[in-house]
């Protein structure tokens, strides 16, 4: 997933695998059973560097208004 804001907080659930998320200026290798949140407007992304399927459940709270910015 490329680094992008978004205009709302984001949680992210990792539902399988393992991955990276970078969430401004930390990075943390995480894995199933994760409950991540990101706050609004601060540049995050995932890495997945492995040859796993890496499934993640994305919610945005409240219903963003305005698009996403890929940076």
């Amino acid at each position: 997933l490329k680094k992008h804001i978004t205009p709302v907080d984001v949680f992210f659930y990792v539902l399988e695998g393992t991955g990276v998320v970078e969430i401004g200026e930390e990075k943390k290798e995480v894995g199933p059973d994760t409950l991540i949140n990101s706050r609004a407007r601060i540049p995050h992304c995932w890495y997945n560097q492995s040859g796993q399927v890496l499934r993640i459940l994305v919610v945005k709270v409240p219903r963003p208004t305005e698009a996403t910015k890929l940076l």
